[in-house]
């Protein structure tokens, strides 16, 4: 069967929408063939800079005929029934329908509509202009002398050449020449822009592929990140050195070069005084490179690799010192910033209101920024107020939380005034991404206990189902007062995350109070603390999630979370117990019957049936009866006692007893007996089975 090629090449396309892209002209360009009535066997995209190319195998060579028959109305209808049927089918007159009689209803029009198939040539031709001038760039632009004109191509960077090919696997292909805008596909493309500047005709993908690749372009984006990534590890470890890895940088330089080239270049070991993480984002925000290490160490070498998409004659001498003055100059600038960050501000004549309002110690490059930042009035939210504002309301959350976290309150407090402080160092300024971490090292640096160190930067942790978890009291203390801060306020003033819109990631803030509290074992009245309804249902949507994660089944979580249950800790207690009950011979059986008793009783309810207050010994008649009510009291109290005690597995044991008795209450006795007296008793007998269960768990939402 026939295959299809295409590429849309262009100037630079911006890494970031790279593989995104190659991915939404895959979808496009098939969903709509095959909405035409086409078939094909795969299809896969490919990426580089300049170009997003699409291979399309076992393509059908034309779309099948199609044959319809459209039922229309009775031969005697009205007249206008009949010309909307005849103008809906596409038909000049009735002479051009079939009658059909049925013997109930009679004689009817019917239209018989045939829509022969369209060559595969044909349909590309027709949807690619389309395709391509409503393509889903997040930014794109116009260019060239047509960008005046209304409807003018906008494409992500100036749209260049178009490669449409189709044909069999053995044999000569053909261009569709289809045109948008002045550019017309056809089988001409074009190597790397230095090394191979001159047009390549091309037939079909593999031809099209292996004479990119003789033309300095490797099409196949996952095989550039292998040999960068390879590449960069061998030459770190003929240096003795190995490299630190970055997924993301990785991915990012692979759709910056056609032709990967891996070199090593240096920077004086003077600005290895500068901390780690600063050197590394200094280097890979402004120059793309990696960062390597000694082998088995933390510390860095002053050793980076960078990634050329030229082939130099030199051996890449020239490329490498290029980017060693860049960075050079980039780490004399962080240099600066880590430096300045240590010493005083120069207007700490202004700052004494503020140093006094928490407490901050003037003398201390740490405490100046804080109470700089409450200063100069810095709006956390136009409706929350300002940071100053924020860390005040903190502070008194952590106090209140000391009691149930148990860490020492002097600390707290100290964490609570310098946690944001590190927003007005310089080299949070320049690299954002580093709240947190510098505030711990600037805080370190001034002779900071170690918990309000730790505290400063893990008080924003965890920020995903992936990121660790604070260990330290203070730190665990500090993180929940700064995530419940931040639901409060955006809960008291209506801000709540809308579908998949949550533009002040409130959700990864209640997770992060949900693994917290589960994976520290705190327990916190929720509903007391946020003082919000709503808020603990929205945290109970994050629990939900997080313990599905965990494994937990969603019934199981369902039967356990009642709405006004705030103590988290304690109901993912209960489902770890449920769990291990439920899927035990015992409790399966346990739930079997329970679902057996309560959907019977809530029938009878439903029906309006008298169900005794409570069971009367007296009219207990059978031995399975008798033997139900003996253990159900027992049980009962047991698993109470046992819920009080906050021990959910014994609870469970005492629950197990109740699995005899009620499969033979179930074989010997008839519940609607034709006694009303005796029906009403056992109903009663029911309920102690629903109320008994009920102690633990709602066993009519467990399925099975």
């Amino acid at each position: 069967m026939p295959n299809l090629l295409l590429e849309l090449r262009s100037e630079e396309i911006p890494a970031r929408m790279q593989r995104k892209a190659a991915g939404d002209l895959k979808k496009l360009v098939t969903d709509a063939l095959v909405e035409a009535g086409l078939s094909y066997e795969g299809a896969r995209e490919y990426w580089t800079p300049r170009r997003l190319a699409l291979d399309i195998h076992g393509l059908t060579a034309r779309s099948a005929d199609v044959r319809e028959e459209r039922k229309g109305p009775r031969t005697d209808a009205n007249e206008k029934a009949i010309e909307g049927f005849l103008r809906g089918a596409g038909l000049s007159s009735v002479s051009e329908a079939q009658v059909v009689s049925d013997p109930k209803k009679g004689d009817f029009y019917v239209a018989v509509i045939s829509k022969p198939g369209r060559a595969t040539e044909e349909i590309v031709t027709d949807v690619m202009p389309g395709i391509i001038r409503d393509f889903p760039w997040p930014k794109s632009m116009r260019w060239g002398k047509a960008s005046s004109k209304p409807g003018a191509l906008r494409w992500v960077r100036p749209l260049q050449s178009i490669v449409c090919t189709f044909g069999p696997e053995h044999e000569e292909t053909t261009v569709i020449p289809f045109e948008i805008d002045g550019i017309t596909a056809s089988n001409i493309t074009y190597g790397h822009r230095f090394h191979a500047p001159e047009p390549i005709t091309v037939r079909r993908f593999d031809d099209y592929a292996a004479n990119l690749e003789k033309a300095k372009v490797i099409l196949d984006a996952e095989r550039r990140k292998d040999i960068i990534l390879h590449d960069a590890r061998d030459i770190a470890f003929a240096n003795g050195l190995e490299l630190v890895e970055d997924e993301g940088l990785l991915e990012e330089v692979s759709g910056l070069v056609e032709w990967p080239q891996v070199l090593m270049g240096s920077f004086e070991e003077d600005y290895l005084s500068i901390p780690s993480e600063i050197i590394r984002l200094t280097i890979k925000t402004n120059q793309k490179c990696f960062v390597t290490r000694k082998q088995g160490e933390e510390t860095l070498s002053n050793k980076f690799i960078l990634v050329s998409n030229i082939q130099a004659k030199d051996d890449g001498k020239e490329i490498v010192h290029g980017n060693g003055k860049v960075v050079r100059a980039r780490l004399s600038d962080a240099l600066h910033f880590w430096k300045r960050d240590q010493g005083n501000l120069p207007d700490l004549e202004t700052l004494t209101a503020s140093a006094a309002k928490f407490g901050l110690d003037i003398n201390k490059p740490l405490d100046q920024r804080m109470a700089k930042l409450d200063a100069l009035d810095v709006t956390f939210h136009a409706k929350l107020g300002t940071q100053g504002a924020r860390v005040a309301r903190i502070r008194t959350l952590a106090k209140e939380l000391a009691d149930i976290t148990g860490a020492d309150p002097a600390l707290i407090d100290r964490a609570a005034v310098l946690a944001k402080a590190d927003l007005r160092t310089e080299a949070v300024g320049e690299f954002p991404e580093l709240q947190g971490l510098m505030g711990r090292k600037y805080a370190a640096l001034q002779g900071e206990d170690a918990s309000v160190a730790a505290a400063i930067e893990d008080h924003y942790k965890p920020q995903g189902p992936s990121d660790r978890v604070p260990e330290d009291r203070v730190a665990i203390t500090i993180a929940l007062a700064d995530k419940l801060d931040t639901l409060i306020g955006f809960w008291a003033i209506d801000e709540k995350p809308t579908g998949s819109k949550d533009p002040f990631a409130l959700r990864r803030a209640a997770l992060g109070v949900v693994r917290i509290l589960l994976e520290r074992k705190v327990r916190l009245p929720l509903r007391a603390t946020t003082k919000d309804i709503d808020l603990l249902s929205f945290f109970h949507d994050r629990l939900k999630v997080y313990l599905r994660d965990q494994g937990a089944r969603h019934d199981l979580i369902d039967a356990v979370l009642t709405p006004d249950a705030d103590d988290l800790l304690m109901v993912a207690r209960r489902v770890e117990a449920l769990t291990a009950f439920i899927t035990s011979e015992e409790g399966k059986n346990l739930l079997a019957g329970t679902k057996r008793a309560t959907q019977l009783l809530a029938a009878e309810e439903k029906k309006g049936t008298v169900i005794a207050d409570g069971v009367s010994p007296a009219l207990l008649k059978l031995d399975a009866e008798k033997e139900l009510f003996a253990v159900i009291s027992g049980a009962s109290k047991d698993a109470s006692d046992a819920v009080a005690g906050e021990d959910f597995r014994s609870a469970m044991e005492a629950l197990s007893k109740l699995r005899g008795p009620v499969d033979r209450f179930f074989e010997d006795v008839l519940v609607n007996d034709e006694d009303a007296a005796i029906r009403a008793n056992r109903l009663a007998l029911l309920r102690l089975i629903r109320e008994a269960t009920g102690t633990v768990a709602d066993f009519s939402k467990i399925s099975g």
